[in-house]
């Protein structure tokens, strides 16, 4: 009979595991029970996992606690220089990513925040400049920033591409590499992707050393679907799909 691993076994520090308690988290899913130790140890990971497998928590605990050294209350924005950022390829994912960061780092002075495109850049500059240990950003604004020289990346401990196939799909390559330019090359990356393209895998020899791979399978059955194909006239499309959303629906 396996033993269920807890996330107290996991290695994090009291102030993590506090705030997973009060978020009701006590058994990591199989990528953040997998992925955490092996972040941890300080080595460039790459993790194969789809969205809602938890990776978010696979990659920001190990990440928060790697920066709680530097932890500190002070009020100089020099104090609170960027030690990891985080890319994701939509403000949708940036925005939930920062929450759950925000989240886990409840019970530390560690800050954090999200930048992302589709916004006036100048109502995200103020917050830049207060300092932030910890930036979640879509690649374009986060390039952005870069150009008009309101952040600096020069002191980025963790990098960490999230869903980076979707980002390469969208056509992120040359933001990405002028990004990746502007940070030091000692870094700690992981490297979160559903699929493993030939460009992932460029990237991955380009800017990682020697890292760590883990695969978790999907939990959806594909072979459960059934599909299923109605040939319909032109006239009687509209017709027949509302009536076969009315069966879906029926009450039994």
């Amino acid at each position: 009979m396996t033993e269920t691993v807890q996330f107290d076994s996991l290695g994090l520090a009291p102030e993590l595991l506090r705030a997973l308690t009060d978020s009701g988290y006590t058994t990591p899913t199989p990528i953040q029970a997998q992925a955490i130790p092996l972040a941890l140890a300080g080595g460039d990971l790459m993790a194969g996992a789809q969205t809602g497998t938890g990776k978010t928590a696979a990659f920001s605990l190990p990440l928060l606690q790697k920066l709680l050294p530097f932890a500190n209350n002070g009020a100089s924005p020099a104090k609170h220089p960027i030690r990891a950022l985080v890319l994701t390829p939509t403000r949708e994912l940036a925005i939930q990513v920062e929450e759950s960061v925000k989240a886990y780092a409840k019970h530390t002075p560690l800050r954090s925040l999200v930048v992302f495109g589709g916004v006036d850049i100048k109502t995200q500059t103020p917050h830049l400049k207060t300092g932030v240990e910890v930036l979640v950003a879509t690649p374009g604004r986060l390039l952005d920033h870069i150009e008009q020289k309101t952040l600096q990346l020069n002191q980025v401990q963790v990098l960490v591409l999230d869903e980076a196939d979707r980002m390469l799909e969208m056509g992120f390559q040359p933001t990405l590499d002028a990004i990746l330019e502007s940070m030091p090359t000692q870094r700690q990356t992981l490297l979160f992707s559903a699929t493993y393209p030939e460009q992932i895998q460029a990237i991955a020899k380009r800017v990682m050393t020697n890292p760590a791979l883990i695969k978790i399978k999907s939990t959806h059955d594909s072979s459960s679907i059934e599909q299923h194909f109605y040939h319909v006239s032109d006239d009687h499309e509209r017709m027949i799909a509302l009536r076969m959303l009315l069966l879906q629906y029926q009450p039994e």
